[in-house]
């Protein structure tokens, strides 16, 4: 399955790589990635690929929710088919 990871907050160093650190530790490849700032916001959009993922997604959202309290920032992900519905126009 693939998702959409989406990170919002103040840019600081550091953020892409304890993003990456967390997904990679659990097996999850990420296949692109889109980023910006805006004054001193980072955002980010990820697309990953969950197929061999060695914990469940509920697991893998609360594993990067608290990645994203300590970094001060909003970390979400939705599967890509729900992202993609909630976006389209």
């Amino acid at each position: 399955m693939r998702a959409i990871v989406t990170v919002i907050g103040k840019d600081r160093v550091g953020i892409i790589a304890a993003v990456c650190t967390c997904l990679s530790q659990h097996n999850v490849n990420v296949l692109d990635i889109s980023q910006t700032i805006l004054e001193t916001n980072f955002v980010m959009n990820m697309l990953a690929d969950t197929a061999s993922c060695t914990v469940t997604f509920a697991e893998l959202t609360g594993l990067l929710d608290q990645v994203g309290k300590d970094l001060g920032m909003s970390i979400r992900i939705q599967r890509e088919d729900i992202f993609d519905a909630m976006h389209r126009i």
